[in-house]
C-alpha cells in the first residue's frame, strides 16, 4: 500500500513516512524533512546575501497554527514583509530581528489565513539548484506574504514601531 500524508500547513501531500508532526510547527514530519533538505542546500550554497532567512520566514508563516509561539509567526511575517516590500536580504532580515523591541502591550496574536498551499517548499525544490531555484524561494515568499494580506497593515506597523535601528528606519519610509 502506498499510504500517504497530508501537511495540515500547506496542504503538501507526500509519501507517508509515519514521521512524529512537527512539535513547535503546524507540519507533518515529512514536510519538516522536506525543510532539513532545503536548509542543507542553503547552508552549502554560500549565498553571501543568506537567502535561508526567506526560507525560514516563509516556512514559518505558511506553517503556523495553534502551538506555534505568537513571536515565531510575527517574526516570520516582519522578515517576509521586509524581504517582499522593502527588498531586504536574509542578512538584513536578520539585522532587523535582533534590532526588534517588545512591545509593552505584548505581541499581537494573528488569525493565519484559511488556505497557503498554492506554493510550497516542493515547488521550491523541484527547481534546479541555483539561479532558478533562488527565484522559486523570493515567490514562495512573495506568496506566503500576501497569503496574509489581511494583516499587512499589523505588520508593517509593527515594523515601523519596534525596529529599533535609523538604518534600517530610514529604509521603512
Amino acid at each position: 500500500m502506498n499510504h500517504k500524508t497530508e501537511c495540515p500547513g500547506c496542504g503538501l501531500i507526500l509519501p507517508d513516512k509515519n514521521l512524529a508532526p512537527h512539535e513547535y510547527y503546524n507540519a507533518s514530519g515529512e514536510c519538516w524533512e522536506l525543510k532539513g533538505e532545503l536548509t542543507a542546500y542553503n547552508m552549502t550554497s554560500g549565498d553571501p546575501t543568506f537567502i535561508h532567512q526567506h526560507c525560514v520566514d516563509a516556512y514559518g508563516a505558511q506553517h503556523t497554527g495553534s502551538q506555534t509561539k505568537v513571536i515565531t509567526t510575527l517574526f516570520a511575517l516582519v522578515g517576509l514583509c521586509l524581504a517582499v516590500e522593502y527588498h531586504f536580504t536574509g542578512k538584513q532580515v536578520q539585522h532587523a530581528h535582533m534590532n526588534f523591541a517588545k512591545p509593552a502591550a505584548g505581541w499581537p496574536s494573528l488569525n493565519p489565513p484559511h488556505k497557503m498551499n498554492e506554493l510550497t517548499i516542493l515547488d521550491v525544490l523541484n527547481c534546479e539548484p541555483g539561479k532558478p531555484r533562488d527565484r522559486m524561494i523570493k515567490e514562495w515568499a512573495t506568496y506566503v506574504w500576501n497569503s496574509w494580506r489581511a494583516h499587512h497593515d499589523t505588520i508593517r506597523a509593527l515594523c515601523k514601531q519596534h525596529i529599533k535601528d535609523e538604518r534600517i528606519q530610514s529604509l521603512l519610509r
